[in-house]
C-alpha cells in the first residue's frame, strides 16, 4: 500500500496521483503550497489510465473532491480514504481530541465500510464525547452506535461503565425511551448496573410523565429478579447481580415520580413488591405510602400505618401533617364525617393547650415579647401556605444542564456522585409533593386544619343532609379554636353562603340549632334569610323566622321591613303590609339600606365554600368501599368471590369506575387463563366509554393491553392501542416486543395458508399488524 502524507512539489506529484488512482490504493495526501486544484487536475489528467477517470476527474473539478479526496478550501487540504483500520481509528480518536464530533462520525462510518466495529476502547470515546456534548444530536448517535453494536452481536465492546453513563446522559437530556432501554439491554447481556449508578438514571426518568411510567417499570422488571430469595447472596458469582437490587432510595424515586403524575395504582404495585424482595421502609417511604393509601382509597391500610408513623423515630412536622393530611382525606372520600369532624376538634383541641401553655410560659417568665418565628423550639417547621416556603420549595432545584464528564464519572467508581444527584432529585420530587398539603397546617409546631377542610367538611355534611350534626361540629370548633363571634363566625358565613345558594332549608334549620343552643347571632343573618324568603315567596316561613327573630330579641333593618311589606303587596296582603309598616315606624327604624352578609363580597369561608359546592363534584363514598372488597379478592386471587361482589356492586346502584376495572383486569391476569372475562369487561368498558363518557387512563389501559398480548388477542389488543393513541397515551412498546417475542415469537412467520376463514384471516392481520406497531417487521 502506498501511504503519502504530505506532497511535495516538483514533476512527481502527478505520477504518485496517478499511481494512487489508477491501483486503487489510497492514502492521506496534503499540498502544502500554492498550487490551485484545477493545477493538480490538469497535472494528473494525462496519466490516467482511460477516458472515463478522465472525464470523472473533469467533473469533480468543481466539487474539490477525486473519489474520496476531499480539499479543503482553507489549507488546501487533499484528504484520501485510507484502507488502514488502524490509521482511521487514530483519525477517529484525533478528531474527538479536536471536539470535531461530525469528522469522527464520519470516520466511524468509514472504518464500519471498511473492516467494521473499531476496537473497544475507541467506540468507548466516541460514546462518552458524544454524551459529554449533551445535545441531542450526538446523544442520538451514540444511542444508534450501541444498538447497532447489540444487534450485530458486538456486545463485548461495549463497557458497563461507558454504557451506564450513556443511559444517564439520555435520562438527563429527558429521553426516557432510549435511557430505559439502554438499561434494559445491559440487563439482558448481564452488565448488571450498580443500584447507586441507575438510581440516578431512575432519577432523571422521575421528572416526567413518560419516564416515571418507565421508572416503575424498571423497578418492576428488576426486582421480579430477586422476588422470593431467587438470588443466593452468598455466592461470589453473584455479586454484581446483588449490587444490583433496588434499595429504599430507588423506590423512593420511583413512587414519588408515580405520584406526581398521578399513577398511584402503579405505585401500589411497587409496594406490594417491597417485602418481597427485603426492601425496607424509611421515614420517606412511610409518608410516600401513606400517599399511594389515600390516593387509591386503602383507609384500612392507612390505619394500620398510623401505629408506624406515631412510633417512627425523626419524622418531621410536615411529615406527620402529611400522613393526617392523607388520613382526614381518606375520611371524607368514605363519607366519614364522624371520624373527620373528630380529627379537626382534637387538633384544635390540642392547638388550644398549647396556646394556654404558651401563655403560661410567657407569664412565668415575664417576657415581654416573645418572636415566634425565630423561636428554635416553636418554629421548626413554617406552614406551607406561607408564600416564601412555596417559593423556596420550587427554587429547589438541584438538576444542572451540564453533565458529569466522562473523565469524573471514571474515577468514581462507588458512584457516590451520581448518589448524590439522585439523592438531590428525591429531594425536590418531595418537596412538590409537600406542596400538594392542603387539608392541614402547622402553627409554632402544632397541627392545625385550615380554611379548605372546613369547606370539605361542610359541604359534606350538606349534601348528606346532616345539618344537625353540621352545626354542633361548627359550634364545637368555634369554641376550640377562638372567642365566638356573633358576625363573623364560620357558622355565620355557611348560613350565608347556604342562603346565596339557595338553600334556605338549611340555613334556617342551621340558625334554629344556634339558636337552640343558646348562641347570639347579629341582626344580618336573620334579614338575609328573610329578604331570600320574601323573594321565594315563602310567606309561611316569613312569619315564623320574623317571630323567632322578635323571641331572640332580634331588630331588623330597615331594609329587611321593606322587603316583607313589598312581599304582603304583591300577595295582596295589605292588612300585613300595613301592620308591618306601622311596626317599622314605631321602632324608629332609620330607612338606611345596609348590606348583609351574603350580599356583600366575603373572603375566606364563604367564598372558598361557594366556589366548592358549585366546581366540586359529588362523592359516592359505597363506590370506594366496594373498591377495596373487590381488591381485596383479586388480591388474594379469589375471582369467583370478586365477581359476586362487583355484581352486588352494581344491583346497589353503584357504578364501577376505572379502579374498579384495574383491579379485576389484574386480577384475572394473576390468576391466568382468564381471557375471555377479560373480553367481556373489555367490551364493558367500551360501552361505559361512549355512553357515559367515562374516562380510561393509562394504567387500566395498559393492563388490558399487557393480558390481551399475553393471551394472544390481537384484535382487541388493537383496539387497547387505537383508544390509547387516541388520548396520547404512552406506551412501553419495548415491553410489548419482549413480551411477544416471549410467548408469540415462531406466529405467523411461514406464509399464509391457501384456505383460511374469514376469522383466522382476521386474527393472523390482526397478529402482524401489531407486530408491525411493536416494530418486529
Amino acid at each position: 500500500m502506498l501511504a503519502i502524507s504530505k506532497l511535495k512539489t516538483g514533476p512527481d506529484i502527478p505520477f504518485v496521483l496517478c499511481v494512487m488512482v489508477a491501483n486503487g490504493n489510497y492514502g492521506t495526501a496534503r499540498v502544502s503550497n500554492s498550487k490551485s486544484v484545477q493545477s493538480i487536475v490538469k497535472s494528473v489528467g494525462p496519466y490516467l489510465p482511460n477516458s472515463r477517470l478522465q472525464a470523472f476527474l473533469h467533473r469533480s473539478e468543481n466539487k474539490f473532491t477525486l473519489q474520496g479526496v476531499y480539499f479543503s478550501s482553507v489549507a488546501e487540504r487533499i484528504l484520501v480514504q485510507a484502507q488502514d483500520p488502524a490509521k482511521v481509528s487514530l483519525e477517529i480518536q484525533n478528531a474527538i481530541s479536536a471536539n470535531q464530533l461530525d469528522y469522527s462520525w464520519k470516520l466511524f462510518e468509514q472504518h464500519m465500510h471498511m473492516d467494521g466495529f473499531p476496537r473497544k476502547s475507541v467506540i468507548s470515546q466516541l460514546v462518552t464525547s458524544y454524551v459529554d456534548s449533551l445535545d441531542m444530536q450526538w446523544l442520538g448517535k451514540a444511542y444508534e452506535l450501541v444498538e447497532r453494536a447489540i444487534e450485530e452481536g458486538k456486545q463485548d465492546l461495549l463497557e458497563k461503565e461507558v454504557l451506564i453513563y450513556l443511559s444517564f446522559g439520555l435520562a438527563k437530556a429527558r429521553l426516557p425511551v432510549p435511557a430505559s432501554t439502554i438499561l434494559r439491554k445491559m440487563i439482558d447481556m448481564e452488565h448488571f448496573p450498580p443500584v447507586t449508578g441507575w438510581s440516578a438514571v431512575l432519577a432523571h426518568l422521575s421528572q416526567t410523565a413518560d419516564g416515571s411510567y418507565l421508572a416503575a417499570e424498571l423497578i418492576l422488571e428488576i426486582g421480579y429478579l430477586f422476588q422470593n430469595n431467587r438470588i443466593d447472596p452468598r455466592k461470589k458469582s453473584n455479586t454484581p447481580l446483588i449490587a444490583m437490587k433496588p434499595n429504599t432510595a430507588a423506590f423512593n424515586i420511583a413512587l414519588a415520580g408515580c405520584l406526581l403524575f398521578e399513577t398511584s395504582r402503579k405505585a401500589e404495585q411497587l409496594l406490594d413488591m417491597m417485602p418481597r424482595i427485603g426492601v425496607k421502609a424509611d421515614a420517606n417511604l412511610l409518608i410516600i405510602m401513606a400517599r399511594v393509601y389515600e390516593r387509591n382509597g386503602r383507609r384500612e391500610e392507612l390505619k394500620r400505618l398510623q401505629r408506624y408513623i406515631e412510633e417512627a423515630p425523626n419524622l418531621t412536622d410536615l411529615q406527620f401533617r402529611q400522613f393526617y393530611n392523607c388520613l382526614l382525606t381518606c375520611h371524607l372520600k368514605y363519607g366519614d364525617l364522624d371520624s373527620a369532624s373528630n380529627m379537626v376538634l382534637e387538633m384544635l383541641r390540642k392547638a388550644k393547650e398549647a396556646r394556654n401553655s404558651l401563655a403560661a410560659a410567657k407569664f412565668m417568665i415575664n417576657a415581654a415579647e416573645i418572636d415566634h418565628n425565630h423561636s428554635p423550639g416553636l418554629a421548626s417547621v413554617h406552614s406551607l401556605n406561607n408564600s416564601k416556603d412555596l417559593n423556596s420549595f420550587e427554587n429547589n432545584r438541584p438538576i444542572t444542564n451540564a453533565v458529569l464528564s466522562y473523565e469524573e464519572f471514571s474515577k468514581d467508581r462507588n458512584f457516590s456522585k451520581l448518589e448524590a444527584e439522585s439523592k438531590a432529585i428525591l429531594g425536590s420530587l418531595l418537596a412538590k409533593l409537600q406542596m400538594q398539603v392542603d387539608l392541614i397546617t402547622t402553627k409554632r409546631g402544632i397541627l392545625q386544619p385550615t380554611e379548605t377542610i372546613y369547606v370539605k367538611l361542610v359541604k359534606a355534611f350538606l349534601e348528606a343532609g346532616k345539618t344537625k350534626d353540621l352545626a354542633v361540629f361548627l359550634l364545637k370548633a368555634e369554641r376550640e379554636d377562638s372567642p365566638f363571634s356573633n358576625e363573623n363566625s364560620a357558622m355565620v358565613h355557611v348560613i350565608n353562603a347556604c342562603i346565596s345558594l339557595g338553600w334556605l332549608d338549611q340555613a334556617h334549620d342551621l340558625l334554629d340549632e344556634m339558636r337552640l343552643a343558646g348562641v347570639r347571632t347579629g341582626s344580618s343573618v336573620y334579614s338575609s334569610l328573610l329578604k331570600a324568603y320574601c323573594r321565594a315567596n315563602r310567606a309561611a316561613e316569613v312569619t315564623s323566622l320574623l317571630r323567632d327573630a322578635r323571641i331572640a330579641g332580634i331588630q331588623l333593618d330597615s331594609s329587611s321591613y321593606e322587603a316583607m311589606i313589598q312581599s304582603r303587596v304583591l300577595q295582596q296582603d295589605t292588612q300585613g303590609a300595613l301592620q308591618l309598616f306601622k311596626e317599622r315606624k314605631e321602632s324608629r327604624i332609620p330607612k338606611v339600606t345596609q348590606k348583609s352578609g351574603a350580599e356583600t363580597d366575603e373572603a375566606g369561608l364563604m367564598t372558598k365554600l361557594l366556589q366548592e359546592i358549585k366546581e366540586g363534584q359529588r362523592l359516592d363514598c359505597g363506590v370506594h368501599d366496594w373498591n377495596n372488597v373487590i381488591h381485596f379478592f383479586c388480591k388474594k386471587r379469589l375471582m369467583q368471590d370478586a365477581e359476586k361482589a362487583l355484581k352486588k356492586m352494581r344491583s346497589l346502584g353503584h357504578s364501577p369506575n376505572v379502579q374498579t376495572f384495574h383491579s379485576m383486569v389484574t386480577g384475572y391476569a394473576a390468576v391466568g387463563g382468564k381471557y375471555q372475562e377479560v373480553t367481556e369487561l373489555w367490551g364493558e368498558m367500551k360501552a361505559l366509554a361512549s355512553s357515559v363518557s367515562m374516562k380510561f387512563d393509562q394504567e387500566l389501559l395498559d393492563s388490558v393491553l399487557y393480558t390481551f398480548v399475553r393471551g394472544g388477542f390481537f384484535v382487541r389488543a388493537n383496539e387497547v392501542v387505537a383508544m390509547m393513541e387516541k388520548g396520547n397515551m404512552f406506551v412501553d412498546k419495548y415491553k410489548y416486543r419482549m413480551l411477544f417475542l416471549k410467548y408469540h415469537k415462531s406466529l405467523y412467520k411461514g406464509k399464509a395458508p391457501k384456505f383460511q376463514t374469514e376469522s383466522q384471516l382476521n386474527k393472523r392481520e390482526a397478529a402482524l399488524a401489531f407486530k408491525r406497531w411493536i416494530g418486529l417487521t
